[in-house]
């Protein structure tokens, strides 16, 4: 049974949802930032429309302005979906068992089966089709490039 109050179940059940959404967000970035890597080197080096000479190669690093848009971004994401249920869209309460607190996961209201439902699309499909794709497209490109290098 949930030994505190209703204020410190919202505070434990929303870090959870934070950053969980955090990590699951992070690896996202993580992966589609890797397959744009591998996957299509030249990203980053088209300047106005005119190609940079590969040998500058400032326009294909990451920087750390890039990192610190991603992270913002990443963090403002899980943010915006763990703030919902503070807003009354879905709400925190303890699990069935007593033992911790979460989102409530019956919806009461149309709101919260709209909130739920977005959470499964947006923080939980989405992410995971784009992770999927990622590496599907990672690997495609490793084979191909296996491939030509033994035609050789």
């Amino acid at each position: 049974r949930w030994l505190f109050d209703q204020a410190v179940c919202t505070l434990y059940a929303f870090c959870g949802v934070l950053f969980g959404l955090c990590s699951l967000a992070s690896l996202t970035v993580l992966s589609t930032v890797c397959c744009l890597k591998v996957c299509y080197p030249a990203y980053g080096r088209c300047c106005h429309g005119y190609l940079i000479p590969t040998h500058t190669p400032l326009w294909n690093r990451f920087s750390r302005g890039h990192a610190a848009g991603l992270l913002l971004a990443v963090w403002a994401y899980a943010l915006a979906f763990a703030a919902a249920p503070l807003a009354r869209w879905g709400s925190y309460g303890p699990e069935p068992y007593g033992t911790a607190c979460c989102i409530t996961w019956q919806a009461s209201s149309r709101e919260a089966t709209l909130y739920i439902l977005a959470l499964l699309i947006f923080c939980y499909l989405l992410p995971c089709l784009l992770i999927l794709v990622s590496y599907a497209l990672i690997l495609w490109t490793v084979w191909v490039s296996r491939r030509a290098v033994r035609q050789h």
